[in-house]
């Protein structure tokens, strides 16, 4: 072999070689961290359903176990704002024994990214007295701030209060 056929070989194995690195650098570049798809709407409507399901069980820590520990909680009947899990389970010890049913009257989704979505609208809240058994509705508007944190979606704003003008 020739210095010449050796000088043509040797810058063809380098063109090669930069082209192979090129695309390999190309594909990664563009490839980027692996993502969650978007959770649909539906997805997101059912996060309430199943708090709403929390709810029926009675027990203030399963409900509690439904939002994050940085949460905030700006509950329908209390004046006092929770921020942490101790104070979510405080006002669901008192708010349960009413046996709180809620059910959505109209509602608002908008899927932020796919760890993030916030679910606003208005809902109606049954109640009933435990010492007379006589059922109220509390008609209140909520938000839900949700963000999915270790592959678990979890309530991480929650505002709920009584309609201004019912």
């Amino acid at each position: 072999m020739t210095r010449r056929s050796m000088s043509k070989r040797a810058a063809v194995v380098t063109v090669t070689t930069v082209l192979a690195l090129v695309t390999l650098g190309t594909v990664a570049a563009t490839a980027g961290p692996q993502h969650d798809a978007k959770p649909s709407k539906k997805q997101i409507a059912a996060l309430f359903d199943g708090w709403n399901a929390a709810l029926q069980t009675g027990d203030p820590k399963k409900v509690a176990n439904r939002y994050a520990p940085d949460a905030v909680l700006l509950p329908t009947v209390s004046n006092e704002i929770r921020t942490d899990r101790a104070e979510i389970v405080d006002y669901f010890e008192h708010f349960l024994p009413n046996k709180p049913v809620a059910k959505k009257v109209e509602t608002y989704i908008n899927v932020l990214d796919s760890n993030s979505a916030i679910d606003a609208g208005a809902y109606d809240i049954t109640l009933t007295d435990p010492k007379t058994g006589k059922k109220r509705v509390v008609e209140a508007r909520y938000t839900y701030e949700y963000e999915k944190r270790g592959g678990t979606w979890l309530i991480v704003n929650h505002h709920s209060s009584v309609m201004p003008e019912g």
